[in-house]
């Protein structure tokens, strides 16, 4: 079956400087290439340095002459993600654009981060509010956009207040869920944040639909020896044209941070058949995702556990 090559054209972006978290494979390995080809000077915050390699290289090779910057990041540590914002802070440059685009899923069994965090929790969705947090004063030099990557997944579900890390009644699938509603909820409320406090950055949000990618693959260090069923249905799906592709679904959060027309705190994803696959378009905020306590809530907690604050320049 041929498939009709989906893509969108990007805005120049010479003269900008991007973070891309998760770059070093799959959908953001795909937006860092993106990003280099427009232009940018990107930055990819690794956990793996012989991984981070490699993806640099292969941005190279597709993108000659391609500016792209190695850090160290480990977002399931917050000693780690203080580390990366203080050698950007130090750096000085301005950054105008943050792809929240990094993501663990569905460990079958509980796992806690550096912190003690539920490690979905803890990595998804602490570890980019924190990074925010470190990194405001360079993003508001930058008069940056934060994209942050959720799922569709959040189209249902909720937050588990009463045992946020999972500690009493762990399953696997709600979690993830909890951890991206969480980054969602977040997402909004960094654009009022920012909006009443005269931050200059704006928010938005992005999910990349279904598409056959390493979340649910083999990860021996998540206690996951072998592929899921379901990311086994989801190439099936995908090479039949019923799901989507790594290279689109990479595409929303392209459009929702460098698109003149992405506005702020709205939801991007595929316009396809349930919204799995196809170009990106704006789609209605989750239902999961619209209440404004709900995020001034989980702002709080999470200043708290991270113990980091959103402060001036």
């Amino acid at each position: 079956m041929t498939r009709t090559k989906i893509d969108i054209p990007l805005p120049s972006l010479t003269g900008r400087r991007a973070v891309v978290t998760g770059g070093s494979d799959g959908v953001g390995l795909r937006i860092a290439t993106r990003l280099a080809m427009a232009g940018a000077e990107v930055v990819l915050p690794v956990r793996n340095v012989r991984k981070g390699e490699s993806a640099a290289a292969a941005v190279r090779a597709s993108v000659p002459g391609a500016r792209i910057e190695l850090h160290d990041l480990d977002l399931s540590s917050l000693a780690s993600i203080a580390s990366f914002g203080e050698a950007m802070r130090r750096d000085g440059r301005p950054l105008h654009l943050l792809i929240n685009n990094a993501g663990v899923m569905t460990p079958p069994s509980r796992q806690a981060t550096t912190d003690g965090f539920e490690l979905q929790f803890g990595t998804n969705h602490l570890g980019h509010f924190a990074l925010v947090a470190h990194l405001l004063p360079v993003l508001r030099a930058g008069a940056g956009r934060v994209t942050s990557q959720v799922s569709i997944a959040v189209s249902r579900g909720g937050i588990n207040w009463n045992d946020l890390q999972w500690q009493r009644s762990y399953d696997g699938m709600r979690a993830y869920r909890q951890s991206k509603i969480a980054l969602g909820l977040f997402a909004c409320e960094l654009d009022r944040r920012s909006a009443d406090a005269g931050w200059g950055i704006t928010s938005n949000l992005s999910h990349p639909g279904v598409a056959p990618t390493s979340l649910l693959s083999a990860r021996p260090e998540m206690g996951r020896a072998a592929d899921t069923a379901a990311v086994r249905a989801i190439r099936w799906a995908s090479a039949r044209g019923l799901a989507g592709t790594p290279e689109t679904a990479s595409l929303p959060a392209l459009y929702a941070a460098t698109s003149p027309d992405a506005a702020p705190r709205r939801l991007y994803g595929p316009r396809g058949i349930g919204h799995v696959g196809g170009a990106p378009a704006e789609q209605p905020l989750y239902r999961t995702l619209r209440k404004r306590d709900d995020a001034a809530r989980m702002w709080a907690v999470s200043e708290e556990l991270t113990e980091t604050a959103f402060v001036g320049p």
